[in-house]
This record gives C-alpha cells, sequence and structure tokens, in this order.
C-alpha cells in the first residue's frame, strides 16, 4: 500500500460500541492505551465521550480556546500552526493516526496553536478532567503519558535543531524519512506514501520556501533518490538520504572538492 486512503481505514458503522473504541482499534499500540490490560483498556473506553468527525479544511481547535479535551487521531491527518510576531503561519507539525493532539493546551488551559484537518479524519475525544482523574486507579497510563509528553518535547527539540542548525537538503530528506518511519510504524508501506500537506505547508514547517521545496523535489528525483507522482512519493535510495541527512554526504563533497582544490598546488610544489 502506498498511502493511507480512508477507504482502506478500519470502518466502525456496524461494530459494537466496544469494538469502535480503543480495544478494537488497530492503532492501539501507538496511542493512549499501549502496555494496558484489557480491563484498563475498558476503563479509558467508557470516558472516551465520541468519536468525532472533522472535515477537510475544518479546524478542530483553534489559538487561544478553552482546553478541554485530548483529541486521539483514529484516522486522517493533521497540521498544527500559530501566528508568529510578523503575523505570519508558522506549521509546527503534522499529525497522523495514533498522535494525541491537545498537549500543547495542558499548561495554561488553552490552546496554543491551531489544528486544521488535512482530509477528512475523525478523533477520539478524550476529556483531560475525566482522564487526569484514571491516571489515579491506573498508574500504567500514567506513565505512557508521561512518555508521549517526553517525545513531544523531543520532538520539539529536534525541530529547533533541523531549523537552526541543517541545510535545505538535509531538513528535506530528514523530513521524508520521518515520514516514512512513521508509516511504517502504522503498518503501511515505508518507501512509497502520499504527501496528504501542500508543498506550502511542508516549507513552512521546514523554514524554507515553497519554490525551494519545489527545487528540492527536482533535485532528489533527478539523483535518482525519489520517485514523484503528484503527491506520491517514493523512496529509491534510501541509504543516499539517510547520509545526506546526517549530514555524511554534504562533509564526503566538501572534501573532495577541498581535496581538488589542492591538488594542483601539490603537483606545482
Amino acid at each position: 500500500m502506498s498511502a493511507i486512503a480512508i477507504s482502506s481505514l478500519p470502518k466502525i458503522a456496524g461494530k459494537s460500541a466496544a469494538a469502535a473504541k480503543c480495544a478494537g482499534c488497530r492503532f492501539r499500540d501507538l496511542c493512549l492505551p499501549v502496555g494496558l490490560s484489557d480491563s484498563e483498556v475498558g476503563r479509558l473506553d467508557q470516558i472516551i465521550v465520541r468519536r468525532r468527525r472533522v472535515s477537510k479544511d475544518e479546524a478542530l481547535f483553534r489559538t487561544g480556546q478553552p482546553f478541554t479535551s485530548l483529541h486521539a487521531v483514529h484516522f486522517g491527518h493533521f497540521k498544527t500552526a500559530q501566528v508568529n510576531l510578523r503575523g505570519q503561519q508558522q506549521v509546527t507539525g503534522f499529525q497522523m493516526a495514533g498522535d494525541v493532539l491537545g498537549l500543547d493546551a495542558i499548561g495554561s488551559g488553552s490552546h496554543s496553536c491551531t489544528a486544521v484537518a488535512l482530509d477528512d479524519a475523525e478523533v477520539c475525544e478524550i476529556p483531560f478532567a475525566k482522564l487526569n482523574d484514571l491516571f489515579s486507579q491506573v498508574p500504567q497510563l500514567l506513565m505512557h503519558f508521561h512518555r508521549i509528553l517526553s517525545q513531544e518535547i523531543m520532538r520539539e527539540q529536534n525541530v529547533m535543531l533541523f531549523l537552526s542548525n541543517m541545510r535545505a537538503e538535509q531538513r528535506f530528506a530528514l523530513f521524508l524519512l520521518n515520514l516514512s518511519g512513521r508509516y511504517a510504524a502504522r503498518g503501511y508501506a515505508a518507501a512509497s506514501f502520499g504527501l496528504r500537506m501542500s508543498r506550502e505547508d511542508i516549507g513552512d514547517y521546514l523554514g524554507l520556501t515553497i519554490e525551494s521545496i519545489s527545487r528540492l523535489l527536482s533535485r532528489f528525483r533527478r539523483a535518482g533518490w525519489v520517485k514523484v507522482e503528484n503527491r506520491e512519493v517514493t523512496l529509491l535510495d534510501r541509504p543516499a538520504l539517510e547520509a545526506l541527512a546526517s549530514g555524511e554526504a554534504e562533509y564526503a563533497a566538501e572534501h573532495a572538492a577541498a581535496t581538488a582544490a589542492e591538488r594542483p598546488q601539490l603537483r606545482a610544489a
């Protein structure tokens, strides 16, 4: 399978209420219930208010909105964005099935970003007050929740790292590899997937212009690293992308150029 299509995801119509919640979800191991016993998952099921459908381009929540619930993505894709000091949109992340939205608002009580669906999606709405009560009853759930928060902090740190220190080629290679790994963790093909976000959104996230993203896609395609058809991307040379993302390819190219520049001087001596 090349990309996550809504038609290929689990259907909830006609299933029992239990099967429509955590107990029967194929992304259970990526979300809050990971590591819980069936009885503990049942207790978590009881506090999930509803499955909420979110249409493409619809906001799940907006900046400044009061925080009441976390939202676990059941299917579909989202982007989160903030407005910077210049009044421009800054995309801060892309979320897919198994990810949890709303963690940004726990401390302040209101959302610091806006979450918008990139395609028709569905989320599980988890009232945080009830979840907080459940933490004292299910310690394993609290431990996993802390793990999710830690991963979110690490993700933000990594974003800051590659925006400040990495070249454009590195950023884009790392972005594609990260998407590949996330799809693989959900049971989909790691080498071929659809880009549900626009090139403009990718540029906002990576700190690049839409023209830069188009040039990078063309360069990667010419080099034989990827194949691009509309929004479908196939990774053809993963080792080359990994070397580029790590900086090894750039170092090798610079070293080769420096060595070539020194050769005439050595011959003249």
